[in-house]
């Protein structure tokens, strides 16, 4: 069950949005690349035919001021210039000299790759032929999508886990608020309750009744008083945890079915812990009740207290059906639960209770057919 309702149409319109967006970039840039592309072939065509005018020029002819220009003004695309004879002239390649010249086959090999060769003619008599690569703005331009592509997804990832933490907030602000107002409810019916209790205690009844009744309003108050710290930050006082743990497995003894068996075992007999008594009671409460309906109301369920270093662990076990252990982390999760009752919000609180208000950790130590093992781990006071 999940106690948040999934906002599948907006976040689907959003990631249509998004990859329309992004389609419309990369189709954008490969048209920019395409056409830059057509600009220096289109550039180096008339290079091409300055050189074949020039070719055919006779020895002593003065080349002019325009062939020269032409010449000079290709800063960028690196070319090589294999004449008819086979001598070879290069340009814009870097510290590269003629004598290397399987350097320079190599470099034909990938010119003729990313385009195709010019022929220079002149009057249908084959003079040359230059080979040219991709300038250097072009080469980088070509890892702009990609890089455009990281940057999106960096952006996005960013977003996904803003909404993700502002959902999560928005969960804690709704069930602390649901929380304090159950607190608020329960409060009247209990202030009557107590008053009748205490008019029954002038009646001519036995006195363990009323004694049983108040035990249980002492337990309303108890839980009132749970409801009404979610959301703050407890306060934290030293108690014995062999003690508190104690007293939180008897209450739930004496009122549970007699078909359980209980069992309490404990290596040390005190062990100061800083706790907040309410809420550590209502974490056993919560472990123990779960391991009950784990096993159908019918089965074994035992508490273990044991030192380990400057940590205290307390295991409880059942004889349950067990969890799968791909659910060993997602059953911690709001919403989490296979019961079909319940919002499954229990062992979310358990696990904040623990892990967020006492700074300890919580964990299914292990699981199978034949029962559960929950561990709470805890530090001693220094």
């Amino acid at each position: 069950m999940n106690f948040s309702p999934k906002k599948k149409t907006p976040n689907m319109l959003l990631l249509i949005a998004s990859f329309a967006i992004v389609s419309l970039i990369l189709w954008n840039t490969n048209s920019f690349f395409k056409k830059f592309k057509e600009e220096e072939r289109y550039k180096m065509e008339i290079w091409a035919t300055a050189q074949s005018e020039f070719l055919s020029l006779p020895v002593e002819a003065d080349p002019g001021n325009l062939h020269i220009k032409i010449f000079q003004n290709n800063t960028s695309t690196p070319m090589i210039l294999v004449n008819k004879d086979s001598s070879i002239k290069i340009n814009n390649m870097g510290g590269t000299t003629i004598l290397d010249t399987a350097f320079i086959h190599k470099k034909i090999r990938r010119f003729k790759a990313e385009n195709h060769p010019i022929l220079i003619e002149y009057k249908g008599e084959h003079l040359a032929t230059l080979y040219y690569g991709n300038s250097e703005v072009l080469n980088k331009l070509k890892f702009y999508p990609i890089a455009l592509l990281l940057i999106i997804f960096l952006f996005g990832t960013v977003i996904y886990f803003l909404f993700k933490t502002n959902r999560t907030s928005e969960q804690n602000k709704l069930w602390a608020g649901m929380a304090k107002e159950t607190a608020h409810q329960i409060g009247t019916p209990l202030s009557s309750l107590l008053g009748w209790n205490e008019l029954l205690k002038t009646e001519n009844i036995n006195p363990e009744i009323t004694k049983e009744i108040e035990k249980d309003i002492n337990r309303l108050e108890t839980i009132t008083d749970r409801f009404s710290k979610i959301g703050s930050l407890p306060i934290l006082v030293e108690h014995d945890i062999v003690e508190e743990t104690k007293n939180a497995y008897n209450y739930l003894k004496a009122r549970s079915s007699k078909l359980i068996n209980f069992s309490f075992h404990t290596h040390v007999d005190q062990y100061p812990v800083l706790l907040n008594k309410a809420l550590y009671n209502w974490t056993i409460e919560n472990l123990v009740k779960n391991g009950i309906d784990a096993m159908r109301g019918k089965g074994s369920i035992s508490i273990e207290i044991l030192p380990s270093g400057n940590y205290v662990k307390i295991l409880i076990s059942d004889t349950g059906s067990g969890i799968p252990k791909k659910n060993y982390q997602t059953i911690f999760n709001p919403g989490a639960t296979t019961k079909k009752r319940g919002w499954g919000l229990g062992l979310s609180l358990v696990k904040r209770i623990v892990e967020e208000y006492h700074n300890g950790k919580i964990k299914v130590l292990s699981s199978s057919k034949e029962g559960t093992i929950m561990q709470i781990s805890l530090k001693a006071k220094k």
